[in-house]
Order: structure tokens, then sequence, then C-alpha cells
């Protein structure tokens, strides 16, 4: 058998097993928080893989994803950095009420791309030994409000606030960081994991520093009689996607 016949032979064998079942082949539009993004893409594709159904995804802060389907965007399952919007949907009555559940717990670090740059995060901080200092909008990214939690925790706040400079979201401070546009900043620790670039300096802060980033998914009205929709989060519930999100730094349930 020649690579070229692999794929269509796979799509054939999951056509002919959903139609087995009586369940047909659909696309789940996804709204998911930036920090997942890299996890996301590998879930989506083994989900697509194991399913035959298909996924559209959209990145964003929280915040902001949270917005849109406030406004009425298309999203059929969300998948935010915390728990507060997806509680908020629900009792909005935009959501499937008890479809909620956490799927991740965030984990929060200082990075930068230099090397070496410090020996210990928190004299790092209190020394201001920076021009900037990259931290996502605390308003409407959870990973930027457990940022400012950590200075407040420190007591700097008020010391490195003019040398702050803020992403949309976890994706966009990254990059701050990843470009040297800023000189360190709080990311998540999937993201490092995810990086293949240079180590750099880095400090994984304390969870007792932050209140717990508790990410969690929630079944959207629009996704209630996408059977895609119920199929991805029974998915995400999986222990192989368990194990996966762990291996990106994540804590499990």
């Amino acid at each position: 058998m020649t690579g070229r016949s692999v794929k269509p032979l796979t799509t054939l064998l999951l056509t002919l097993a959903l139609s087995t079942t009586g369940i047909e082949a659909a696309e789940v539009k996804l709204a998911i928080a930036a920090n997942f993004t890299d996890v996301a893409r590998i879930l989506a594709e083994r989900f697509e893989q194991q399913t035959g159904h298909t996924t559209r995804i959209s990145y964003g802060s929280t915040g902001k994803l949270y917005s849109q389907i406030e406004h009425g965007a298309p999203f059929e399952v969300f998948l935010a950095a915390d728990r507060a919007r997806p509680e908020k949907v629900q009792d909005e009555g935009l959501a499937v009420s008890g479809s909620g559940f956490v799927y991740a717990r965030g984990k929060l670090v200082l990075w930068s791309l230099r090397e070496s740059l410090f020996t210990e995060g928190e004299s790092y901080l209190k020394g201001s030994d920076f021009r900037h200092l990259a931290l996502a909008n605390p308003k409407t990214a959870p990973y930027g409000l457990a940022a400012q939690q950590v200075m407040q925790h420190l007591g700097v706040m008020e010391s490195i606030r003019p040398r702050l400079v803020k992403g949309d979201s976890i994706a966009q401070t990254f990059q701050f960081v990843a470009t040297g546009n800023a000189d360190a900043g709080f990311v998540a620790l999937a993201q490092i994991k995810a990086w293949q670039g240079e180590s750099g300096t880095l400090w994984e802060i304390p969870e007792s520093y932050y209140a717990p980033i508790d990410q969690a998914a929630v079944l959207l009205n629009k996704g209630q009689d996408n059977p895609a929709a119920h199929a991805f989060l029974d998915f995400l519930k999986s222990e192989k996607a368990k194990q996966l999100i762990q291996a990106y730094g994540y804590g499990v349930e």
C-alpha cells in the first residue's frame, strides 16, 4: 500500500464507523483561551482522527472570547482560562446549565529570553533591574490577573507599574518576551513547554502567590444539538487528553 492511500482509507474507516453508530461527522466551533493554543492544536488533531468530526478554533483572551459569546458569536464550546466566565455564560443562559468542568489548572512563570538574567525571581522583581516587564491584560486574561496578584503579594506593584507592558492575551505577552521587546514577562508554563527556541531564564512561581488558575470548559447553547460538541467535551475528559494536558505543565483533576 502506498503512503498516498493511507489518509483516504483512514477517512473511509472513520466514516464507516460513524455511520454504523448512526452518528454523522460534524464540525464543532471552539473558543479557546490563548494559553491553551499549543495543547489544543494537538488535541484537536487527535480528536478529529479518533472521531471523524472536525474542529474550527478561535483563540484569544478569555475576556474577549466571553464578550464575543455575549454578542452572539457562533461558538459551540468554550474553553476558558478561568472558572468565572464559564459560570457567567451559564448564569446568563448562554450555556447548558451544569455542563461546565475544570479541564486544567494553569501555572504561571516568570521568563526571559536572556540566559542567566536572574538567579532568583523575587529578588529580580524587587530589584526592578529591567526596562519592560510583560504581562497579559488583567482585565481580560486570567494569567494577567495572576501576575498582578504575584506583584501585589511581593509588594512591588507600584514600583514596577511604570515599566509594565500589557498584551491583549497571554499569547501576545509571550511574543513580547520571545522577541526581546520585554526584558522578562509573566507567561504560562505550558508556553515554555512548547517553546523550541533558547531556554532563557525561568522562575516557576509558587502557586501560593496567586489564586488558582482553574481553567473550565462549558457547552454553549449553540452546540447543544451538535454531536461533535458533545464528543469534544467527552474527549477532553478522557485519560489520553489528560495525559497530554499534564505533559504541557498543567495540573489535572
